[in-house]
């Protein structure tokens, strides 16, 4: 009788608990953000100020989280299969688009989809910009292709990571050039694949402007061209690959995005956290300090574009192919 009174009470106290653990507002506790990649690349730029401006509207940690490897593939995994409660979210590049494509094109099961992701917010989308290292003869793209036709595989080129952000703008390139061929030094992100050219361990890569810039400035990298359909405003002198002859145009963007199945009580929270911090005055000094402008677009509107932005790389990606085992 007395075990069957204790239970009774157990189970009454947890049938009324449950609703306060169910109704407890959003966010209650710290707020996980994940990068794929390492520090210094463009999501971290990105991500470290935005992390503290939500900070400011959530009244709770924002804590960002680096988990680099497979071109982030790594990390956008596991936040793919991370708990759905907007507890973890992701701050990615379009390598999220790219990746699953990939797998697709070898014929192999996908770390992730697409639609595993529930979209928060586009924050920015600028193009690349082609940077050599400055001890480098080439002062011009057609110097540096002539070059690589002269030397086939001999010139070598750094990225984030295979078939990553930055790999893919430099095959695409390769391939509008007359399928040249240089080699590729695959790093586990922009930091990473800037200190390989500084280093002198490749002579060039495709840098988002952010990255980029302060080397740009100390004289320490060259930019020699940018893969948008106009150029760059930071750059006014840098002419775009389309101009020089090349059919490539493509944007290194940064999103955030929630595990699919995010409550929408959640994600409203998110979504509207995000649109006050890309007008709080020091994300926005951050980012202007990195020559990055803001490019933000609301979840509905972003999975438009986005929708648009992955249809048009999965297509590059077919173009470029399979490119195990060759030299670029």
């Amino acid at each position: 009788m007395a075990r069957s009174l204790v239970t009774v009470l157990t189970l009454s106290a947890l049938v009324v608990a449950w609703p306060a653990v169910a109704d407890e507002p959003f966010p209650s506790r710290p707020i996980t953000l994940v990068n794929p990649f390492p520090p210094g690349g463009q999501a971290d730029l990105t991500g470290r100020p935005l992390a503290a401006a939500l900070e400011k509207v959530l009244r709770q940690p924002v804590v960002v989280v680096n988990k680099p490897g497979a071109a982030g593939a790594v990390g956008t995994q596991s936040v793919a299969v991370a708990k759905p409660d907007g507890y973890t979210i992701l701050i990615t590049v379009p390598a999220i688009s790219t990746l699953p494509e990939v797998d697709r094109l070898f014929g192999r099961a996908s770390t992730y989809t697409r639609d595993q992701f529930a979209p928060i917010a586009l924050i920015n989308a600028d193009p690349t910009i082609l940077v050599v290292n400055s001890a480098m003869p080439w002062r011009s793209v057609k110097e540096l292709l002539d070059d690589a036709k002269r030397r086939p595989g001999e010139i070598t080129f750094s990225s984030s990571g295979i078939y990553g952000a930055s790999h893919v703008p430099m095959e695409w390139l390769l391939q509008a050039a007359g399928n040249l061929k240089m080699r590729h030094l695959p790093t586990t992100g922009g930091g990473p694949a800037t200190t390989a050219v500084l280093g002198g361990h490749a002579q060039l890569w495709c840098s988002p402007p952010g990255v980029a810039s302060a080397h740009v400035k100390s004289g320490k990298l060259r930019p020699l061209a940018v893969t948008g359909a106009a150029r760059h405003a930071h750059f006014p002198d840098v002419p775009t690959l389309k101009e020089l002859g090349y059919d490539v145009e493509y944007y290194l963007w940064i999103g955030l995005f929630a595990p699919k199945g995010t409550p929408a009580a959640a994600l409203k929270v998110l979504r509207e956290a995000v649109r006050q911090a890309v007008d709080d005055p020091a994300f926005r000094n951050a980012m202007e300090k990195i020559q990055t402008p803001i490019a933000y677009k609301d979840a509905d509107e972003f999975q438009a574009w986005w929708d648009v932005d992955a249809a048009r790389l999965a297509e590059v990606i077919k173009r470029i192919g399979r490119i195990e085992g060759r030299s670029s």
